[in-house]
């Protein structure tokens, strides 16, 4: 049975202008969320309501260092979830696609002295989501990037951030944009761009796997009809970090050095 607002009272309080409140619906929301039995059932609307709640909730949160300490906790959420075995997705993709269908539909009412902090609230979220990925097998030697947990990921981020039909009523620009600016930063976190480290090598971890996913996935976005969308996207992709450029600069480098200059390129003046 789907849970109810009668069930889920502390919904409206997450966005009460009290912040001893709010505060103390989101402690509730965690115990709640943390129950396997709880969780399980919730439906799409009921993650959407909890979303809801918890948008308002960054709505009435004043002050630099508490919005940054809401956003953080909020992406923490990922963590207490329950993974059942059989189906580590069950509950967090449900949830995820409820914060991305969320913001989607209030991003373009957000004004701009409330924006820094959503701004910061969907990095949080995007840099949990991705690390969830690589938790997933914690401890185990093999598969934590190429399990149901990187598959039901990439699926997420096909559907809402990099949405692929550039579908602009679904996924904003601006949201769009966002996502595009920061996932490069968010992948280098969690030590997925160093292409000289062991697990790289081998990639016994799918490291290299589910980056070249995560790129084939943002490409998609060099065609969409937004032009600044295209442009972002381009330089993103160019970005140095990637290891794929690395490689390609190291090659031009050796190709330097090949044509028997030994990198000899500067003009001394005429000789005498």
């Amino acid at each position: 049975m789907a849970a109810n607002e009668g069930n889920m009272p502390f919904i409206k309080h997450l966005a009460s202008s009290d912040r001893k409140i709010r505060t103390s619906a989101l402690s509730t929301l965690r115990t709640f969320l943390s129950a396997p039995t709880t969780a399980r059932k919730l439906t799409d609307l009921d993650y959407l309501k909890l979303w809801k709640g918890l948008f308002y909730s960054v709505w009435m949160c004043d002050r630099p260092i508490p919005q940054q300490n809401l956003c953080t906790e909020l992406a923490g959420l990922l963590s207490i979830l329950p993974t059942p075995s059989d189906d580590e997705g069950a509950v967090v993709i449900p949830f995820l696609r409820a914060f991305w269908a969320t913001l989607a539909r209030e991003w373009t009412a957000i004004d701009v002295l409330r924006m820094e902090k959503y701004l910061l609230l969907v990095r949080r979220v995007f840099g949990a989501s991705l690390a969830w990925v690589g938790d997933g097998k914690k401890g185990k030697k093999e598969g934590a990037w190429t399990d149901a947990r990187a598959d039901g990921m990439l699926r997420l981020l096909e559907e809402w951030p990099f949405e692929s039909t550039g579908d602009l009523s679904k996924v904003p620009v601006g949201l769009r944009l966002h996502v595009i600016d920061i996932w490069v930063d968010e992948v280098e976190k969690l030590e997925l761009l160093d292409p000289d480290s062991e697990d790289s090598a081998n990639d016994k971890n799918g490291k290299v796997q589910f980056l070249d996913k995560i790129r084939r996935i943002v490409e998609v976005q060099t065609k969409s009809t937004c032009k600044p969308v295209r442009m972002r996207t381009k330089e993103s992709l160019t970005d140095d970090r990637l290891p794929w450029n690395t490689s390609a600069l190291s090659d031009l480098d050796m190709a330097g050095r090949d044509d028997g200059r030994d990198g000899q390129d500067s003009w001394d003046g005429f000789e005498d």
